[in-house]
């Protein structure tokens, strides 16, 4: 693929003499240049984020029905408010 791009003249010479001593050609050596650059300033990959490996028992706890959302939503507010009630009593830090 052909593009034109401005190089500074002094830099465009270097490269040229580079190039011809080489024996490879001026985009060979352009390309071989920004690929090295490229792989060199890839940033590292983000630290995977360690996940919990729960290994306790499966299933749903007795008294929740999933088949509703009213039956789930009940328990969901109903340790809500169990925990509001401990935390009144200062029983939870």
């Amino acid at each position: 693929m052909r593009t034109t791009v401005n190089i500074h003249d002094g830099l465009l010479e270097t490269i040229k003499q580079r190039a011809k001593r080489e024996g490879k050609t001026l985009g060979d050596l352009i390309e071989e240049a920004l690929q090295r650059y490229l792989a060199s300033a890839a940033p590292d990959p983000a630290p995977g984020v360690p996940l919990a490996i729960y290994d306790g028992p499966l299933g749903v706890k007795p008294g929740i029905d999933l088949r509703t959302n009213a039956g789930l939503y009940d328990v969901m507010y109903d340790e809500e408010d169990d925990l509001a009630r401990r935390m009144a009593r200062g029983e939870y830090p």
